[in-house]
């Protein structure tokens, strides 16, 4: 704006000066005076300190923000952020504490107590093996778990119930993972378990609900394993439900046994056949900061967004306690926005405030 302004008034200027070179020479004055009245009249026509008046102002503006913690290291951009009209935020960690809590736990076709963990119910057993073990957390060497939010929230739900985890990967040494990947939304451990039936090696999966559903064949209940049924699914989907429209992330554990360890390259048929042991639902809360930045920003004339890769239900849940979601359709699923055309989505864009 500044170098548009800067041509308009050069160019203007000389026309102006020109025009008043020609009126001086019809009038009779000297060509030398009028000359120089012409190039005075330019000199001050041109704001040569504007530059200066606009580095100037927007110093003070980085002043004022850097006293709301807010560094700009490049002052034009000051600019910039005056006149953004939407702010989309990560939710975890940004607009949430990144401190997870496992609050629910689903195994066996029940919720399960979670003051009152018993260590002896088989189905319980298995879904905190499975979280303790399929997961990359560990103690610091001042006893405080390190890692992942959500994998330190399934390994300490895990040692409440009196499974330490230092312990257990002893007994059960890792021999083999798939890490996990946002495509498949699982993640898959091997380790060395001889159950006495023949099988050598204990294979367990974490990750999203669906997924791990639409890979698994059984059920453990009552530590039994059993076809898992449409009716199994559904009860298992209602528990998701449930927990995610209490704004609970939930992840999904499974397992099975296996003789041998896959070949080099072929890992992926690991995660295939499963037995589904349940479900862990873990609250990650709000800042309490973040719902007061949200009024500002809105009341501000800017419009808040989240994107985030939790379950659509959970997102809502946590949008609607930052006042960030107002109505249900203001949210839209990866999948949903996948099937959007580029025009599409140019025409809906505005639409959404939670992706």
């Amino acid at each position: 704006r500044l170098e548009q302004l800067g041509k308009v008034l050069g160019i203007a200027t000389l026309v102006i000066c020109a025009v008043i070179f020609g009126v001086g020479l019809l009038y009779g004055k000297n060509p030398f005076d009028i000359f120089l009245t012409a190039v005075s009249l330019a000199v001050a026509a041109i704001p040569e300190g504007l530059p200066a008046i606009a580095t100037i102002v927007l110093a003070i503006g980085v002043q004022r923000m850097a006293k709301h913690n807010a560094i700009i290291r490049t002052l034009p951009a000051v600019e910039t952020l005056g006149s953004a009209s939407v702010i989309c935020s990560d939710k975890t960690g940004t607009l949430t504490q990144n401190v997870m809590t496992v609050k629910k736990l689903y195994a066996g076709q029940g919720f399960k107590d979670i003051e009152n963990l018993d260590a002896k119910d088989p189905d319980l057993q298995q879904l905190l093996l499975g979280g303790l073990l399929c997961n990359d957390s560990r103690h610091g060497e001042d006893g405080r778990a390190i890692g992942d939010p959500t994998e330190t929230a399934l390994m300490v739900v895990a040692e409440s119930a009196g499974f330490a985890k230092e312990n257990m990967e002893q007994l059960m040494p890792r021999k083999a993972e798939v890490p996990f990947d946002s495509d498949r939304k699982l993640m898959t451990t091997v380790h060395a378990y001889n159950n006495g039936l023949g099988g050598h090696y204990r294979v367990y999966t974490k990750g999203a609900v669906d997924e791990l559903l639409a890979i698994s064949k059984q059920v453990l209940v009552d530590g039994k394993c059993q076809p898992l049924t449409m009716a199994d699914m559904e009860m298992i989907r209602d528990a998701n439900r449930d927990m995610a429209a209490a704004a609970l992330r939930v992840l999904a554990v499974a397992y099975k046994d296996i003789a041998t360890l896959p070949a080099e390259g072929e890992e992926s048929a690991l995660e295939s056949d499963l037995v589904f042991i349940g479900l862990e639902g873990m609250i990650d809360p709000p800042r309490p900061e973040a719902a007061a930045a949200v009024r500002v920003c809105r009341a501000a004339g800017i419009k808040p967004v989240m994107i985030t890769g939790d379950h659509k239900i959970t997102a809502m849940a946590i949008a609607r306690q930052l006042g960030i979601l107002k109505e249900d359709k203001e949210a839209i699923s990866g999948t949903d926005l996948n099937k959007l055309n580029d025009d599409q989505l140019t025409a809906s864009i505005g639409d959404y405030s939670v992706y």
